[in-house]
């Protein structure tokens, strides 16, 4: 059996926790998941650093991310940078340590976690809404450039969570009243989109590439 080296960043957070949660049952795959001090996303010198020490990940699943919903008078050049070094440059830049390494190999997976809000959007998600729409493109255009070294890429856009995010960022009301919009008629769990990842960096998984897949119990449809 071989084993796969498994790069997944934000695993403190809610989908985060469900992901190593879910693959670390599985003995086919030793899991990296660093720090914030081993790997800062907000900074392109820690990332570089971070890869001198090691690279050879077979399978890396962005799952980092910050969403701070404001109004456009508010969003001052801080939050700009921020929100777009973590969300869109930081994924960028790991995908493009790993590749190598997966090009000898001939083989990867790379599934960049997106949200329902880079398919469309709303009020109050200007900057998380174009990191997110951005994060698809790079998915899409890698997909195309490297499928030819069985290298798979993927996004996958999770729509209302129950996580700890999902609780600073929506009231309680306003909970109740997205619930009547979904057919599901409830928020998906953590685990239910961790399951969907565990798919898409299976090796079972050996044509799907280059898609969004939603996964927001019909709430877009």
């Amino acid at each position: 059996m071989s084993i796969k080296n498994v790069l997944i960043t934000g695993a403190s957070g809610g989908i985060g926790i469900a992901i190593v949660s879910c693959l670390l049952l599985d003995p086919r795959y030793k899991l990296y998941t660093p720090s914030r001090k081993e790997l800062d996303l907000a900074s392109e010198k820690s990332i570089d650093d971070y890869f001198k020490c090691f690279s050879e990940y077979d399978i890396v699943i962005n799952n980092a991310g910050v969403n701070v919903p404001e109004c456009i008078e508010d969003i001052v050049s801080d939050h700009i940078k921020n929100s777009l070094t973590i969300n869109l440059v930081a994924p960028l830049l790991i995908i493009k340590n790993c590749v190598p390494y997966m090009k000898r190999n001939g083989f990867g997976r790379i599934v960049n976690v997106s949200s329902i809000w880079g398919v469309r959007s709303k009020e109050k998600r200007t900057l998380y809404s174009a990191t997110k729409f951005g994060l698809n493109g790079i998915t899409k255009s890698l997909s195309r450039e490297l499928g030819q070294y069985n290298i798979l890429v993927n996004s996958i856009c999770p729509g209302y969570v129950r996580t700890n995010l999902t609780e600073q960022n929506v009231s309680r009301e306003e909970q109740e009243i997205i619930k009547k919009e979904i057919p599901l008629r409830r928020f998906a769990e953590p685990s239910e989109i961790a399951e969907s990842i565990a798919f898409m960096i299976d090796e079972k998984n050996s044509y799907m590439t280059g898609q969004t897949l939603i996964v927001d119990g019909g709430f877009l449809a």
